[in-house]
């Protein structure tokens, strides 16, 4: 795949998947956007918020002006905060202000999609408060495909509403979670060197892929089949992306081998911020 169908092809997995939502949201009742997410703190409104205040910001918008509270429990960090304001700003707008304005930033954002003048490799700014930096447009684009896949998906589980595991960006989201497993495997769960951990997911999205931790406990994942790993843990995809996004612990997973290393490992399964 050329670096322009991959740009073409990040961008039309963010549409299908944005599209999805306002589809999704667009007949909710007022008391429906109220509904508690998996995302600590955030309801479906919530989430629709923070989808609007991402494309709008990369749309160049102002940010809003807002005094956030201070007893926000599920915000810790200087980037929640900055993610948090512009989504509090929104807790008082109707069903009718979130629809109209999420269909409208789908409007702006796909149009500036289509006449953007950058190339795949260029570097832009990514626009994340505390954060912020530059990386290649591409880049940014999976970024968003990856986001707001990942966001409809909190969405419809909040809603009953299931669907588009294997869309477009379900795929974007296999590779992006994949590239990010080996350090959660090596560094965060602290797995010794030599080790090969194979994860194995059904489902709509299947895979198979083991991660090995080298002797200097760098890890790398790749597709070659291991006989005899250390750790082996079967799950549906659905279970695989709420686990490396940290949207709690799901089930159900089959564990094979070191018990206490693959309890390890799922505790520190989420690569996401």
């Amino acid at each position: 795949m050329t670096d322009n169908q991959t740009v073409q092809a990040y961008t039309e997995a963010w549409t299908h998947s944005i599209e999805s939502i306002s589809e999704l949201v667009a007949p909710l009742p007022e008391g429906s956007w109220n509904r508690a997410t998996e995302c600590p703190g955030w309801s479906v409104r919530d989430v629709v918020s923070h989808v609007i205040a991402v494309e709008s910001e990369l749309l160049g918008d102002p940010r809003p002006i807002h005094s956030l509270p201070r007893d926000l429990r599920h915000v810790t960090t200087e980037f929640a905060r900055y993610i948090e304001l512009p989504v509090d700003k929104r807790r008082c707008h109707t069903a009718l202000e979130m629809t109209s304005e999420l269909e409208y930033t789908i409007i702006r954002r796909s149009r500036a999609l289509r006449n953007a003048k950058q190339t795949p490799g260029e570097l832009v700014r990514w626009p994340a408060g505390p954060l912020a930096g530059e990386l290649p447009y591409h880049e940014l684009l999976r970024m968003r495909a990856f986001d707001v896949w990942v966001h409809e998906q909190d969405l419809r589980r909040a809603l009953d509403t299931p669907g588009n595991l294997a869309a477009p960006g379900a795929l974007v989201a296999r590779d992006f979670l994949l590239e990010r497993l080996p350090k959660a495997v090596a560094h965060t769960a602290g797995a010794p060197a030599g080790t090969t951990l194979v994860v194995d997911v059904t489902g709509p999205v299947e895979f198979l892929r083991t991660v090995r931790v080298d002797s200097t406990g760098r890890g790398s994942v790749d597709e070659s089949i291991s006989l005899a790993p250390d750790v082996q843990l079967t799950m549906d995809w659905e279970t695989y992306v709420r686990l490396a996004c940290g949207r709690g612990r799901p089930g159900p997973v089959t564990v094979e081998g070191d018990k206490e290393l693959a309890e390890r490992v799922l505790a520190n399964f989420s690569v996401t911020i």
